[in-house]
């Protein structure tokens, strides 16, 4: 498997980016792109309906929020009719009686009224396939996602929720490999629909594919032995890792709206430090903080990198990681080396 081709498709919240990756192939020739992620997407077809004065109809699958679920608030305070099927509906809420309270009508078939069909989902491979094929450029059949995926909660905060994954990820041993999915685990709705849509593929969360990549900087594997501070500010979460050798010491997890570049260097500063804890980053409307038993033992972790479309936020706390000279590709750098290492043993350079 070292020399298979790889579609590796990162799903943000302001972008997804994808990169065909063929190893017979100079890194520098394969083909890269950023576009709209599917949220925002969606979100602009709702929109458009709502300017239109028109009923909405969504079908499909369980997606990320985040700008569509804005876009489908909107459209109800419009005073505008919004008939959803069950499953496109858990991208509002897990809990479909708070769908219903927010007003959204809730079928399985064509409403009885006319209304604009609009298609939820993370992926939409068709058109990747008939956007790739105008450049007569063939998709490799061996794809790898990375999805932010909170967990199904229909009774409890999906901000908990959410991180107790990076828990339960720290609590086995916190080893880099063990970031990959080769099957979406149990209660991750986003990742399933996803491989209903694309059997065989491999996952990862958003997160943990971008501070993998951010890992492939020169700088920072140099400094990974020495204890690295990997932070990922993107479009909707921040996300940050306390890195040395193979094994995450610490995460860190917050909403990018919700940071500045003062809030962030002080908690970078005291999440090095060990000394931020979790009940002051959720009662911020954070994540939180989770640190391994021992992780002091590990300190300092002084060497900082920095990726992700807002990376802004953390301008001068560190190093601006580029891996392959790709700052926006850093989870896709990360999903192929991921894919490498655990179908070959392939690791390091791509």
């Amino acid at each position: 498997m070292t020399d298979s081709k790889i579609m590796a498709i990162d799903i943000g919240g302001g972008t997804q980016d994808i990169l065909l990756f063929d190893p017979a192939e100079p890194l520098e020739n394969a083909v890269k792109l950023v576009l709209p992620s599917p949220t925002v997407i969606a979100a602009r077809r709702i929109e458009a309906v709502t300017r239109r004065r028109q009923a909405v109809f969504l079908t499909g699958s369980v997606m990320g929020g985040g700008a569509v679920s804005r876009a489908i608030k909107a459209h109800l305070r419009a005073g505008l009719p919004c008939y959803c099927q069950p499953d496109p509906a858990l991208t509002l809420h897990d809990n479909l009686d708070k769908v219903r309270g927010m007003g959204v009508a809730l079928i399985e078939k064509a409403p009885p009224v006319e209304a604009v069909e609009i298609r939820l989902g993370d992926l939409d491979m068709a058109a990747l396939k008939k956007a790739l094929a105008l450049f007569e450029v063939n998709p490799p059949d061996l794809i790898a996602l990375a999805i932010q995926d909170h967990g199904f909660s229909p009774n409890a905060s999906n901000r908990l929720t959410r991180f107790a994954q990076w828990q339960q990820f720290l609590d086995g041993g916190g080893e880099i490999g063990s970031l990959l999915y080769p099957r979406p685990p149990e209660g991750l709705s986003r990742m399933a629909a996803a491989d209903r849509a694309v059997p065989g593929a491999y996952f990862m969360d958003t997160g943990a594919a971008a501070l993998r990549g951010a890992m492939l900087d020169e700088t920072a594997a140099e400094c990974l032995d020495k204890g690295l501070l990997a932070v990922n500010a993107g479009n909707e979460h921040t996300v940050a890792a306390l890195i040395k050798g193979r094994r995450v010491w610490g995460v860190y997890e917050h909403h990018t709206s919700l940071l500045d570049r003062t809030t962030l260097a002080g908690h970078m500063e005291r999440f090095a430090a060990g000394t931020l804890t979790h009940q002051e980053i959720f009662d911020q409307w954070g994540h939180g903080v989770a640190y391994q038993p021992g992780y002091a033992e590990m300190a300092p972790f002084t060497n900082v990198v920095i990726t992700g479309p807002r990376r802004a936020l953390a301008e001068g706390l560190g190093r601006m990681a580029a891996p392959y000279g790709e700052m926006m590709l850093s989870g896709c750098f990360g999903l192929i080396e991921a894919v490498r290492e655990y179908t070959s043993g392939a690791s390091g350079r791509i």
